[in-house]
């Protein structure tokens, strides 16, 4: 899951408690889509509420794979539609905020700009085990990120580079200084990442 999704639902925890009941289609629907284990399912109809058992998917949820927080708005479709554009106002709310926000103190002059290469070797340079997510974050396949470690399988600066360079070669102008942030805040990485970049 994303970390704005896990941002979202975080911020709308109490809210969503007591407003949905999970005993009710959502547990069911999220267990038919793959979503939820039985043992998950088991687990969370196991709670002594229906506040509690809304509770115990919430924190299921964000480890539960890229399509949990859209699965889990389709299962809100039914009986809590309200609740569901809710959620969806507080995340395009949240992207309005995307230019500098969580302390990426970034001009918002540089942030629709193309990354130089030297720019992209800083940042392959202070990237760690981490750069493997912002590159498929970035739309990289995983064939790619094979391509990438066997180029120059001893030094992982250069395979980061490999890959930054890649993406900024088939994304053309919309490989924005913007959308590399929006990466690195999906891996969860601190905006000091950038302290060495020269923007």
């Amino acid at each position: 899951m994303e970390s704005r999704h896990k941002d979202i639902l975080r911020k709308n925890r109490l809210d969503l408690s007591l407003n949905i009941s999970t005993d009710d289609t959502i547990v069911q629907y999220l267990y038919q889509e793959d979503i939820l284990t039985l043992n998950h399912v088991e687990e969370i109809q196991a709670q002594a509420s229906s506040k509690n058992r809304t509770l115990m998917l919430l924190d299921i949820l964000p480890a539960r794979g890229p399509k949990a927080f859209g699965k889990f708005l389709e299962s809100l479709e039914a009986e809590y539609p309200w609740v569901r554009e809710r959620l969806l106002q507080g995340l395009d709310n949240a992207a309005v905020q995307v230019t500098s926000t969580d302390h990426w103190d970034v001009p918002e002059s540089v942030l629709q700009l193309v990354p130089s290469d030297l720019q992209l070797n800083k940042l392959a340079g202070r990237l760690g085990p981490e750069w493997v997510s912002v590159l498929l974050d970035l739309g990289l396949s995983t064939e790619d990120v094979y391509r990438c470690r066997t180029s120059d399988p001893f030094t992982m600066q250069n395979q980061v580079l490999a890959g930054l360079v890649l993406w900024k070669q088939r994304s053309g102008r919309t490989a924005t200084v913007h959308r590399l942030i929006q990466s690195l805040r999906a891996a969860e990485l601190h905006p000091s990442i950038l302290d060495q970049v020269p923007l």
